[in-house]
């Protein structure tokens, strides 16, 4: 094992991520440095070419979140999320607890059947004109949607890019996935929502306090109580024709699979009927995609795709896998914590795919690997919460935030966001152990 490229490789990374985490600079610009720096000492070193790091970088991820920006940029040109957004908020009576509990499961239920950046473009828009409607900062039930994203990603085999991994280097069916992690996945989103709501409690009171309860009322902020969601839709034939489309991108990403077709051209397939059957302003549909997250995934997949060649990650990935000595207990949980600490580092796609070779050499050994893929996908799915560059839909948000009044902050990610996080791996782990204790894998 030669040591001059792991060294490097891993300072060329840790002084990436200090930077962008330190916000000074942004985000995009450290990427494509620090994706330059690992190419050119790569190059050098012999063990990183320009090639190479040009199959690192994942189109599929790349045209999954342009064809859904594009697409959702056009929806919300017809005023569609505005009219759903008066409808949540008055089915919730303008209650914020309650209504950041509802937004936070239902997009745990929308990530298990479509990808978590897919629920979090199509969710923040209509979460952002609730919360201006009742005056209160989005940031809350931003930070639940996202967490809750990756969470309820875990519950299927096509929620969660790891999970399509996992379930095919490990041939395990849509309803075995479903069986064993959709239980855990379900009890982590309940209770890491109630941990947010404990966090947050605070700025929710506060939008409490300013609904009107005088008599007649109905306890409905009177602004709200007043508006017409039919008058929120500027183009309601557009918007019949934007249903359409986005039902019929919804019904591809369901059938992808069966279809032999990637999410990433579903988005595409989508963003060109969209564009064709509306024909909306081009200017606007520029503006509408987030080009610095585009920007900041090519980087960051050509960093990874280094410390990868280097032989940064498979010694890591042995590391963890040794443990596997001490039984099946120990071994599931220090995988889980391992991935999930390594997936809010670097990426759960990442660490995914060069964890899935090691479990399956191991297998090839004779040893027992079924609880063990469990672990992997509990920990890929809810460690990207660690940080919020540890998945796509939290690096989306951190752009997203650029809009609003209140951006979310990394140090506001990590004074609520890591807490939970904490406690849906704490739920996970239980889970796991019931699986292996049980011996149900």
């Amino acid at each position: 094992m030669r040591v001059a490229p792991i060294v490097v490789a891993s300072a060329i990374f840790l002084v990436t991520y200090a930077a962008i985490l330190s916000e000074k600079i942004h985000r995009s610009i450290v990427s494509i440095i620090g994706a330059a720096a690992m190419v050119a000492a790569g190059t050098w070193l012999g063990f990183y070419s320009d090639s190479a790091a040009f199959g690192w970088i994942d189109f599929n991820t790349i045209a999954l979140l342009f064809g859904m920006m594009v697409l959702v940029g056009i929806i919300q040109s017809t005023g569609l999320f505005a009219y759903l957004a008066v409808k949540i908020a008055r089915l919730t009576r303008g209650n914020p607890i309650l209504l950041a509990f509802t937004l936070g499961l239902l997009t745990a239920l929308l990530s298990s059947m479509l990808d978590n950046v897919t629920t979090i473009i199509v969710v923040a828009p209509v979460t952002v004109s609730i919360a201006g409607l009742l005056g209160v900062s989005p940031v809350p039930f931003l930070l639940s949607e996202v967490l809750l994203s990756n969470i309820g990603g875990v519950a299927t085999l096509v929620g969660d890019p790891p999970n399509i991994l996992i379930g095919s280097a490990a041939h395990l069916s849509f309803n075995q996935m479903l069986v064993h992690l959709a239980p855990i996945a379900l009890v982590a989103a309940v209770v890491t929502q109630l941990a947010l709501l404990v966090f947050f409690r605070r700025e929710l009171r506060a939008g409490n306090s300013k609904r009107d309860v005088r008599p007649g009322a109905g306890r409905m902020p009177g602004a709200l109580s007043a508006l017409d969601a039919r008058s929120s839709l500027i183009h309601p034939r557009q918007a019949v024709k934007a249903t359409i489309v986005f039902g019929g991108t919804v019904l591809l990403y369901l059938l992808h699979s069966q279809l032999g077709i990637g999410p990433g051209l579903v988005a595409l397939i989508g963003a060109s009927a969209a564009l064709l059957w509306l024909r909306p302003s081009i200017d606007d549909v520029v503006k509408s995609v987030e080009w610095d997250v585009l920007v900041f995934f090519i980087g960051l997949f050509v960093i990874v795709g280094g410390l990868s060649a280097a032989g940064v990650l498979g010694y890591v990935a042995r590391g963890i896998t040794t443990l596997t000595a001490h039984g099946a207990v120990v071994a599931g949980v220090v995988l889980l914590w391992g991935t999930a600490l390594l997936s809010g580092v670097v990426g759960s796609i990442p660490i995914t795919m060069v964890m899935v070779p090691v479990l399956l050499a191991f297998g090839a050994q004779g040893g027992a690997i079924g609880p063990l893929w469990w672990a992997l996908a509990i920990g890929a799915g809810f460690g990207g919460n660690l940080t919020p560059i540890g998945s796509a839909a939290g690096v989306l948000l951190l752009s997203m935030g650029k809009r609003w009044d209140t951006p979310i902050t990394v140090r506001r990610w990590f004074e609520k966001a890591l807490p939970a996080t904490l406690v849906s791996c704490a739920v996970g782990t239980v889970g796991l152990l019931v699986i292996t204790l049980l011996r149900i894998w």
